[in-house]
Parts: C-alpha cells; structure tokens; sequence
C-alpha cells in the first residue's frame, strides 16, 4: 500500500513478474478491495495470493508511530510472514524509516551485527557499483563502516558471483592524511582487515573506476550520493530532449541516433537499479523507490528473489562474526 502508487504500480508489477518467473509465489499485502481492483477482472492468477490488512503507513508517518500504533499494517503484515517463515523475502515501496524500524524490530538484527544498513547498485564504467549504507544510519563510526563492509562483501559476492569483490571507503580524497576520524579509524580496521580492501575512493569512482565493486559510507552521504545519481540521470534525459527536439535538423539526427540513445537510456535508467536491500537482519527485507513504477518495482522484486536464492542473511551470519573479530583483534 505504500510509495507513491501502491497498489497501481506493484500489482501490475507482480503480474509482469510471474510471467518471466516460473518459480516464486508471491502474496500481496493490503486491502484486499484495492488490490482486486487492479487484477483483469478482479481474479488471481496461479502463484499470486492476498493477505488482508486493515492499516497503512503514510510516507511521511513517524517510524516510532507506526512501529506501535500499525500493528496490521501492510508493511509490518508483510515482515511477520517473512519471520513466520510463510514468505522467503519482504519488499515494499513504503516510508523508510518506518520500514528499517518494522524490519529491525521484527526481524532482528544478526549476531554481530551492530546496525542493518541499506545497499543498492549504481551504473558504473564496469557494469555496476554497490554503495552502502544508504539512508539507514546517519551517524556511524568506524566499527558500524566496517560492518558495513563485511556485509555489503557477502552480497555481492552471493549475487555478482565475485570470490573477492574490492571495497572502498567513501572520502574527499584518496590522500592517507583526508577524512574525518570515523573514516580514518574504519581504514585501519579495514587495512587490518581479509576483505579485498583498496583504500580511499572519490565521489566520481563510483561510476568511473573500473575495478570497483564496493563503496561504504555512512547514511548520510550514501543517500545524497543516491539522490544525486537519480538526479543526474533525470538531468541527462532532459537535456537530450530538449536539443533533440529544437529543430528540423536536430530532431531528423534524433531519429538517426535513435538505436544509441535507446541503448543509452538503458544503461542509465535509475528503474533497472530499482531496489535496495537491508542487510544485518534475519530475513530479507528489499525496499523499492517510493517512486517506482512497475518496471522499477519488478526490478526490486527480481532483487529479493537473488537474495533468497543466494541465502544471503544465511552468508552474513556464518562470515560477519569470524570477520570482525580477526580484524578488531589483530
């Protein structure tokens, strides 16, 4: 029921993912009136089913609010199935903070495991990089980065099948002398570290470094970074448009040129990047763009079904403790 649309987009979002998949079941969560009423003649297909709940959280509800005054919301309905084990992975379009909040408090967080933290891909020079935390934490220290980064590793290793993804540390500089002492500190524990740390990353080596898997930062700057990419990209379209649009002769270039900028605009299109994961817990919770249209939220739905697959919260549990420990105590 959450996002921008609710059941307009992740509805037909569902449909379009059973089509292609051939082995998930999924259930939708929400009034069930609404949800029928975006179904071809109000009927549910093979493998969709509906859970029934009476409440929803408003985008800009306080967590704190709806964590305890929401109890049959949509969002905390759909995270009990995922701990009653009647459903492999949650994903929802809704408010995030009260997403993280629900999720945590349900779900728990994994041993060792000091805060959940958010990751997403982001278009990149060598197919995609992964950056992390993206909104779940604004104050971190060096221990939560370090977390961070163990946790963001077993993922992307899981679902991009890299024995040793490279990781770096968000900073103004790649210098030793540059960043704050949170970052200082995690480049210790980092350089302590077995991951395949490479130090200092840029801003711009997010999407320009070719040999980059893995960027931490803390929730602050990662959701900026993220806000900023989906900015550009929108930035990017618009102005092709409008020059392709100005005249004659640009507009018969325009068609010209159509083959590459489809290409293009698929390359960067922030939809097929759509869905964030929050790692640390135990279960799979995936959450899409509040924006996200059916495109975009079948993408994210595509994301948890990687991760169940890959038994992700599975690989964090086993690793994230033996990790931490060798490089606190080294």
């Amino acid at each position: 029921m959450g996002g921008d649309h609710g059941p307009g987009v992740v509805v037909p979002a569902a449909l379009r993912f059973l089509q292609r998949d051939h082995d998930c079941r999924l259930i939708l969560v929400g009034h069930e009136d609404a949800i029928r009423a975006q179904l071809p003649n109000g009927e549910l297909p093979d493998r969709l089913g509906i859970r029934h709940a009476s409440q929803e959280v408003a985008m800009d509800e306080l967590p704190s609010r709806a964590l305890r005054g929401k109890k049959d919301s949509s969002m905390r309905v759909a995270i009990d199935l995922v701990k009653e084990r009647e459903a492999a992975a949650c994903v929802s379009a809704g408010n995030t903070g009260a997403l993280m909040a629900t999720a945590r408090f349900v779900l728990k967080t994994l041993p060792n495991v000091s805060r959940p933290a958010i990751i997403t891909s982001l278009p990149a020079i060598n197919g995609r990089t992964w950056v992390l935390d993206l909104g779940a934490n604004v104050d971190c220290d060096a221990e939560h980065l370090y977390q961070f980064a163990v946790m963001g590793s077993e993922l992307v290793s899981a679902v991009d099948h890299i024995d040793r993804p490279t990781v770096a540390l968000l900073n103004i500089g790649q210098e030793e002398i540059k960043g704050n002492e949170q970052v200082k500190e995690a480049h210790e524990l980092l350089n302590r570290s077995h991951l395949n740390y490479v130090g200092y990353a840029e801003g711009d080596d997010i999407y320009l470094k070719d040999d980059l898997d893995i960027v931490v930062t803390d929730g602050f700057v990662g959701n900026v970074a993220l806000k900023n990419s989906e900015g550009i990209a929108k930035l990017i379209r618009h102005f092709m448009t409008v020059e392709f649009k100005r005249n004659f002769l640009t507009k018969l270039s325009g068609l010209i040129a159509l083959p590459v900028l489809r290409a293009l605009r698929r390359r960067i299109d922030p939809r097929r990047y759509n869905g964030a994961s929050l790692l640390g817990l135990r279960g799979i919770v995936v959450k899409s763009h509040g924006g996200a249209d059916a495109l975009a939220y079948e993408h994210a739905i595509a994301i948890a079904k990687k991760e169940v697959i890959a038994d992700i919260a599975g690989r964090i549990e086993q690793q994230v403790g033996n990790k931490l420990d060798l490089s606190v105590n080294a």
